[in-house]
């Protein structure tokens, strides 16, 4: 049976996604905000996280929210609502059909209830702490695969990590003799989704924030699968006491152990150990 917490996020996230999904026909009239270096806003990611917030209010006025677009929002307690109102902003000024809406409660720093709401699909992602994790009421587990062979691994190349773009390169070549391919699609969220129900055997990134992840970390554990840190160390707390970036490994727990072992010896794992 679902959680009530769950089903107010569903509702939220399902109202977060019509906001996204009207002004697909809009993309070009958009007020579209630089935030960084290729790293970008629009006024659609503010309304969608606005509706967000509103609900999740309503039902839990107590709790504090981490928001990509508001920051952190009422008191910092043991909950934390952490959201990624429109996690894909890039694709989704581009027009290009990948993208979603992720909430998490965190508590104490650690996810408590997940969900990831994919709009063009209507794919819903849910999972709670010791429940499992579910995609449209149906039990979800990661690939039983033994090792990299074969593997097809999701990553990221954020425009705040370009400077150790090279090291990252030279760990996707090694991968690449073993895994069958190595993808990007821009949503570190539904990469995280896709690990937990099998379309991805394994992802890494770095640079990762709280709001990236929180939800899909808690659906690949309840999916059976691992994550980790670039060293194997279990990730920092995904609310506003943890770090402002870190990095990720997240599959099932051999594939998950031999991608973090490559990570560690082409080098990539200790470019992290120097600040840029």
């Amino acid at each position: 049976m679902q959680k009530p917490a769950v089903t107010v996020m569903v509702k939220a996230a399902r109202l977060a996604g019509n906001v996204l999904l009207r002004n697909i026909n809009k993309l070009e009239a958009l007020n579209v905000v630089q935030k960084g270096r290729m790293d970008y806003a629009s006024e659609v990611d503010a309304d969608a996280e606005k509706v967000i917030v509103k609900e999740l209010k309503r039902a839990y006025p107590e709790y504090g929210v981490l928001g990509e677009e508001g920051g952190v929002q009422g008191k910092s307690g043991r909950y934390m609502w952490v959201i990624d109102p429109l996690d894909g902003t890039s694709n989704y000024l581009r027009g290009f059909p990948h993208y979603c809406v992720s909430i998490a409660l965190v508590e104490n720093g650690e996810p408590l209830d997940a969900v990831i709401f994919d709009p063009l699909r209507n794919e819903l992602f849910t999972a709670s702490r010791g429940a499992g994790a579910v995609l449209n009421d149906r039990r979800i587990r990661v690939t039983d695969r033994k090792d990299l062979e074969g593997a097809m691994i999701h990553t990221g190349f954020p425009p705040r990590e370009r400077a150790r773009a090279s090291s990252q390169l030279k760990c996707v070549d090694t991968l690449l003799t073993q895994a069958e391919d190595i993808r990007r699609t821009g949503s570190a969220a539904l990469d995280l989704a896709y690990v937990a129900c099998g379309r991805a055997d394994a992802y890494f990134e770095a640079g990762v924030k709280a709001w990236d992840i929180a939800a899909g970390v808690l659906l690949v554990r309840e999916a059976g699968g691992r994550v980790c840190d670039f060293k194997g160390a279990t990730p920092a707390r995904m609310d506003d006491k943890g770090p402002d970036a870190r990095q990720l490994v997240a599959g099932n727990i051999k594939v998950s152990e031999a991608l973090q072992k490559v990570i560690v010896n082409t080098g990539y794992a200790a470019e992290f150990d120097a600040k840029f």
